[in-house]
């Protein structure tokens, strides 16, 4: 099942698996999925995964702030795909269709990830 992973904040290197349920994200402390940044609503977004699609989908839930995927702010629903970058107030995440057993492993991913990304010098 798909994972999200802090890859910038006070939560950085945290992950979480998603399973196949509506997760909300925010600051509030009884949310399973909690992100400590000031600009990060109480309730600030949630991720819904769809049974008829197998996918994963990310809503605004009328934060303050706002969520933006891939660096474009979102107003309506939008189906998430694998390494999309999800940032709310200073945090980023990372959404994965991965799964993992621990956080070194969710760690190793991201840094491979990075390095795909990363632009290729030319002399």
């Amino acid at each position: 099942m798909a994972s999200i992973i802090v890859i910038s904040g006070t939560r950085k290197g945290d992950f979480y698996r998603l399973g196949q349920r509506t997760n909300v994200i925010g600051r509030d402390e009884a949310l399973p999925i909690q992100i400590l940044d000031d600009r990060v609503s109480r309730k600030h977004m949630q991720i819904h995964f769809d049974q008829r699609n197998w996918s994963y989908s990310a809503a605004d839930i009328g934060s303050r702030n706002g969520v933006l995927i891939n660096g474009a702010k979102i107003d309506k629903e939008t189906v998430l795909a694998d390494g999309d970058y999800i940032t709310i107030g200073n945090t980023s995440l990372m959404f994965t269709v991965k799964d993992f057993f621990d956080r070194e492993s969710a760690l190793a991913h991201v840094k491979k990830v990075g390095e795909r990304t990363r632009p290729t010098k030319t002399y």
